[in-house]
């Protein structure tokens, strides 16, 4: 019974799209260990910082459907998803909550001490991201906030402080969730309207709110050239720059004002190639620069 909620629960969250922003804070961690670390260090900084991620971000997902719960049982979209329609208790959600959280923070504190002082502002962040749509039409860059500053949370497990030029990582990140989510909030135009949520595509009209999309991925594109000339990164790294241009340009592509049937491409499948490909070009680059990473 308790695994079969619990696989209920990972359903419910997504799990598999950890690896939207794990690639990212894995190569946070890679460019700090580049500027100076040792082989046998990374091995386990990897892993509580994979531990970190994930369960922050399990925590965040859950704490997420619990606070819209009423709301998804109104959309018709989301009506059936698992809290509305009944396949899991809300009394089971925030133990999950709890405990996906606690393994963050002991995650954390095996890192450092900052990163535990840190991981109650970071499970804030996350957490708070979720009230967000019923004030602000800000909620997207919110929302890539909260992931964005998986990479700079990463470099800080890693170095024990926090080195500024690792914000055009956070920056780029941050964009480019920002800029998916209103691509994928499109489909709820109608819904927001109705309830009062606030929006880009309800605040813009969805063709706007796509070409804001489009802006904000540009602004990506830009943060990363600014990472690659700040900690000057060599052409692998700007080959997966191009990488991330071609998918983002594929992912606009699909997706037109008149015609949102291919939305879920968009958002789960081109997303998951974006965040892979980058981390392979950027991880290659960083360790042939830095053999001894």
């Amino acid at each position: 019974m308790l695994w079969n909620r619990l696989r209920l629960t990972f359903d419910m969250i997504k799990f598999e799209h950890s690896v939207f922003a794990l690639p990212f804070a894995l190569t946070g961690a890679l460019l700090a260990f580049r500027e100076g670390g040792y082989i046998a260090e990374m091995r386990w900084k990897l892993l509580w910082i994979v531990l970190a991620m994930v369960g922050a971000r399990s925590a965040a997902m859950a704490f997420n459907r619990l606070v819209d719960s009423d709301m998804d049982g109104r959309n018709p979209r989301t009506k059936m998803r698992h809290l509305p329609a009944g396949l899991l208790s809300r009394g089971f959600g925030w133990a999950f909550v709890v405990a996906a959280s606690t393994v963050f923070v002991l995650a954390a504190g095996q890192l450092n001490p900052l990163c535990l002082h840190l991981a109650p502002l970071a499970l804030a962040i996350v957490f708070f991201y979720s009230f967000t749509k019923r004030f602000t039409s800000f909620s997207h860059l919110v929302l890539g906030f909260s992931l964005g500053i998986a990479p700079a949370a990463a470099w800080i497990a890693v170095r024990g402080s926090l080195d500024p030029r690792i914000l055009w990582l956070t920056a780029a990140v941050t964009f480019w969730t920002a800029g998916f989510d209103v691509i994928y909030s499109c489909q709820d135009y109608e819904f927001d309207c109705a309830e009062g949520l606030a929006s880009v595509p309800r605040l813009l009209g969805i063709a706007r709110a796509l070409r804001v999309s489009q802006a904000m991925h540009v602004l990506m594109v830009l943060c990363l050239l600014a990472l690659v000339y700040t900690l000057r990164l060599g052409a692998l790294s700007l080959t997966g720059v191009a990488a991330v241009v071609g998918l983002l340009l594929y992912e606009h592509s699909l997706v037109k004002p008149n015609d949102l049937s291919r939305v879920n491409a968009a958002f789960f499948t081109m997303n998951g190639y974006v965040s892979v490909l980058f981390f392979l070009f950027w991880a290659a680059d960083i360790f042939l620069l830095k053999p001894g990473v």
